[in-house]
């Protein structure tokens, strides 16, 4: 698409400065972007549908799991990263009500859980703890009918999830629990799901119990239990919506039209050993941001920026960590359907198509159209230095 649309313009893509590069998508004609836009904005309804669907019930299980977590509900997996009977449970809700919704077509979900630990003998608590609870969760959607799963039947729905998607067919991509520490802590996480159709993503929903209604200003800022839990979906070519959890009506959600830097507030990982926040630091300040970062949990951020909370998402994983797609998907399509721009390091655009992980050069920024050129020389001017010093 974009390729026919630079010869349409007469535009040498190569000629462009690597600043450039990223925003040629973002910078052609509005008339021109609708023609591909205008052909698929209606043949994915059924698939929006059901993904909403499927994100609100895995989070209503996520809810009920954080309210009363249990010691015996926590495990490590072989990375030594935590996992629950919700990261499983959610993965299995999912699973099986996007099967259910849409039965007549092909099947293809890359995810991060799979079934292996759950099969050990030491596991079968947990596994008759997480059919319950994806029994519990579906029956209050009144799917009786179908009821009960087996846990047999768990298993297999939360193994559809070995799919290793690819540049070819439609291939949806979840992450049942993205942020499992803010999980286990009561804070920020985020039920990601997404469509790939052709390697590009075409839809996405973020289910985020936590989030505020309102603006979040701050990770301290005292928020009514009352007032947290968005719903935010986006479907390609007509923007990005937000709605509570409990099904209220949808706003549409733009990201910040911030020009100035030092008006910018940013986001980044509340974790350190999930992105460098010394370098998130030096680009700021390059930048001359004076907002402190809003460090939260997840792709709530992607949430959050989509609706103009900050203007700026920074994510600088240690050297050796490889991103995986379920990890950025559904908020890339949710901030770029807001009006925002997600490109690697280098600034080029995202990739989805390659397989399970996100091969990219350094790390992810995140911005509005306007902003993104500054950022970039920021970005790349702090790596340089960074590289220089060691």
């Amino acid at each position: 698409m974009v390729a026919s649309i630079v010869r349409t313009l007469q535009l040498n893509p190569t000629t462009l400065s690597p600043i450039s590069r990223p925003l040629l998508f973002f910078s052609i004609p509005l008339q021109l972007r609708a023609v591909r836009r205008a052909s698929v904005s209606m043949s994915y309804n059924r698939q929006l549908a059901a993904a909403k669907k499927a994100a609100a019930l895995a989070a209503c299980l996520c809810q009920k799991v954080q309210k009363a977590l249990l010691q015996s509900d926590v495990q490590s997996k072989y990375d030594k990263t935590p996992v629950t009977v919700a990261d499983y449970g959610s993965q299995a809700v999912v699973s099986y009500i996007l099967e259910k919704e849409l039965p007549s077509m092909s099947f293809s979900l890359v995810a991060e859980e799979d079934s292996e630990d759950l099969r050990k003998e030491e596991a079968q608590g947990m596994l008759k703890r997480i059919t319950e609870l994806v029994n519990e969760t579906l029956a209050s959607d009144g799917m009786a009918d179908m009821m009960p799963l087996s846990e047999e039947d768990v298993l297999v729905a939360i193994d559809s999830g070995k799919s290793e998607g690819g540049p070819h067919g439609q291939h949806w991509v979840l992450d049942p629990i993205d942020g499992t520490k803010g999980f286990l802590r009561g804070d920020q996480y985020a039920i990601a799901l997404a469509l790939l159709d052709e390697g590009k993503v075409v839809l996405g929903v973020l289910a985020c119990p936590n989030l505020p209604l309102a603006a979040v200003a701050s990770h301290n800022q005292l928020i009514s239990k009352d007032d947290v839990g968005c719903l935010f979906y986006a479907h390609v070519g007509t923007g990005t919506y937000m709605q509570s959890l409990d099904g209220s009506k949808s706003t549409k959600v733009h990201v910040s039209a911030t020009e100035n830097p030092e008006e910018a507030s940013f986001f980044e990982s509340f974790e350190a050993a999930h992105s460098m926040h010394d370098l998130s630091g030096l680009i700021a300040k390059k930048l001359g941001v004076k907002a402190p970062p809003v460090r939260i949990d997840s792709q709530a951020k992607y949430g959050a920026l989509s609706r103009g909370d900050g203007a700026i998402y920074l994510r600088f994983p240690h050297k050796g960590y490889r991103e995986k797609i379920w990890d950025h998907a559904a908020g890339y399509i949710v901030v770029a359907e807001a009006g925002g721009v997600a490109t690697d390091a280098a600034g080029n655009p995202l990739d989805f198509s390659r397989g399970r992980y996100l091969d990219m050069d350094t790390g992810i920024i995140v911005t509005n159209q306007k902003l993104m050129p500054a950022l970039l020389k920021a970005v790349q001017e702090s790596l340089k230095e960074k590289a220089s010093s060691l």
